[in-house]
């Protein structure tokens, strides 16, 4: 069984920055897609930034493209979410998931169906 913990979350101004950590467990981490995804109350589940296993391949959604950096540290079993240039539409509880199955070694999945394990989301609020 795989576990996930997010950290790093908190209150921001608008054009501030916040890195978010992804601390997992597990002996094969290195085989894992990972994602972070991001959901507000009453609304859907929705994708932020992907990297593929070996982290030759990220994407990312519209629009965080050029503001959000996704990374991995695969000898720590940590990913990493860094947000710049924050907005308050970026207010939301931010999680990460870990893909068991990825579709390659240079891809990552957008869908939250592809992902088997969770993390239980960490709050980020952007004021303006």
């Amino acid at each position: 069984q795989v576990q996930l913990v997010e950290s790093g979350g908190g209150l921001v101004q608008a054009g501030g920055s916040l890195r978010l950590s992804c601390a997992t467990t597990g002996e094969t981490f290195s085989s894992y897609a990972m994602g972070w995804f991001r959901q507000t109350p009453g609304t859907e589940r929705e994708f932020v930034a992907a990297i593929s296993r070996t982290a030759v391949g990220t994407n990312y959604a519209d629009s965080v493209k050029g503001r959000f950096t996704i990374s991995r540290d695969n000898a720590k079993k940590m990913a990493y979410l860094q947000m710049n240039s924050l907005k308050p539409e970026d207010t939301a509880v931010y999680f990460c998931a870990a893909d068991p199955r990825p579709p390659s070694y240079f891809r990552a999945s957008s869908s939250p169906a592809e992902y088997d394990y969770w993390g239980q989301g960490t709050q980020v609020t952007v004021s303006s």
